[in-house]
């Protein structure tokens, strides 16, 4: 990591409690409240799958996601590069299955609040994410009949709990129901794994309080710089913005090609075809969902040059522990991710969004400090990890 810049005495003496001496404007402590998770709202209500929000559901999905038989070759299950000992995500640039996939596994705390899942948005629902890698060649590399006779042999009990009766597994449609109901059971466990409280948000609720900083709730000099440029000069909550820190969209930020992926990556324009043709959509059969409840996938913009090389914007929370960085991990630490965003590169496809920011050395180390403060390993079911 990088050498600590010394603090000029004046300053230290100037910082009490973990504040320096500058007030945050009532305009910035709106901001900064936005961004705090106390102003996450409650979970929203996912139309498209009625066990979301089922215990017995979430238990059921549990088993199943550290469960390696489902896959080709018996090794592979969601924990696999999801794994809960590093916040749900891996340390590799890529992800591996039962091969090598084109892109960085992405985290899951807190994506019931998002309307698109992967990086490209291919996927409208996290019980429709989850039905992806499984068949996936790369990933789980298995097919639905082998994941039912699975269900029918080994879960039968639990399947049934949640779901009715197991059908007729000789017939086709059947089996794609059985394995669309898998996914809405990961789902119902994914949803218990949520975002904790880091010490930037314990440090805005004694801000907006006007209590004394304490060590807990306290942020460095450099710290607190940080998020200043991060709201002000820097431009981060332009797209890193809300409780969650992202906005969940999609955008073209120049981030180089990967040297480890062959293939073309086009990033959302792609990804919107595919999710509004995708056999497990809100709009499709197998959801639950009325077709007045799925507004995100019938509006959705589905062509445009913005879309071109547009991947979308992962939440910051926890993001000092999850490197490498980019949706292929073309980036190997934060440093690097500050760096490309001042330069603002052009992109090797499309239009970059990014205009030059002309930050010191010193502007992004703390910007990286502040970075730091959002780190907490998130919870499952209520319960912090280990």
């Amino acid at each position: 990591m990088f050498a600590a810049v010394a603090i000029p005495v004046v300053v230290c003496s100037a910082w009490i409690g973990g504040s320096l001496g500058g007030k945050w404007s009532p305009e910035e402590k709106k901001v900064l409240e936005s961004l705090s998770l106390a102003s996450l709202g409650p979970l929203p209500a996912d139309p498209s799958n009625r066990v979301a929000d089922d215990p017995t559901a979430a238990a059921f999905g549990r088993r199943l996601f550290f469960d390696t038989r489902l896959s080709s070759n018996g090794k592979v299950a969601c924990a696999t590069c999801h794994m809960p000992q590093l916040a749900f995500v891996d340390s590799t640039p890529l992800a591996h299955g039962v091969g090598t996939t084109a892109r960085r596994t992405m985290p899951i705390a807190g994506t019931a609040y998002s309307p698109w899942m992967f990086w490209d948005g291919r996927k409208d629902s996290q019980w429709s994410q989850a039905l992806g890698p499984l068949e996936s060649g790369v990933e789980h590399g298995g097919n639905r009949a082998q994941y039912a006779r699975i269900i029918a042999t080994h879960y039968l009990k639990e399947y049934q709990s949640s779901f009715g009766k197991l059908p007729d597994l000789s017939d086709r449609d059947n089996v794609t129901r059985v394995f669309a109901n898998m996914g809405k059971a990961i789902a119902a466990f994914e949803r218990t794994i949520m975002l904790d409280t880091t010490r930037f948000d314990r440090y805005v609720a004694a801000e907006l309080a006007g209590r004394t900083h304490t060590a807990a709730d306290s942020l460095s000099p450099d710290e607190e710089q940080g998020l200043r440029l991060f709201i002000g000069k820097a431009n981060c909550v332009t797209c890193h913005n809300g409780a969650r820190l992202t906005d969940d969209h999609f955008h073209n930020t120049g981030v180089p090609v990967s040297t480890l992926v062959a293939s073309v990556d086009s990033g959302r324009s792609v990804g919107a075809r595919q999710v509004t043709k995708d056999e497990f959509n809100c709009l499709s059969k197998y959801s639950d969902a009325k077709p007045d409840q799925c507004g995100e996938l019938r509006f959705a913009v589905t062509e445009g040059p913005e879309l071109l090389r547009a991947y979308k914007t992962p939440s910051l929370r926890g993001v000092a522990e999850r490197a490498p960085y980019m949706h292929a991990g073309q980036l190997r630490s934060l440093r690097e991710v500050l760096s490309h965003y001042d330069r603002a590169a052009p992109a090797p496809m499309g239009k970059s969004e990014l205009k030059r920011l002309r930050l010191t050395s010193r502007e992004l180390q703390q910007i990286e400090a502040y970075l730091r403060t959002l780190s907490a390993p998130p919870t499952v079911e209520g319960e912090r990890l280990p």
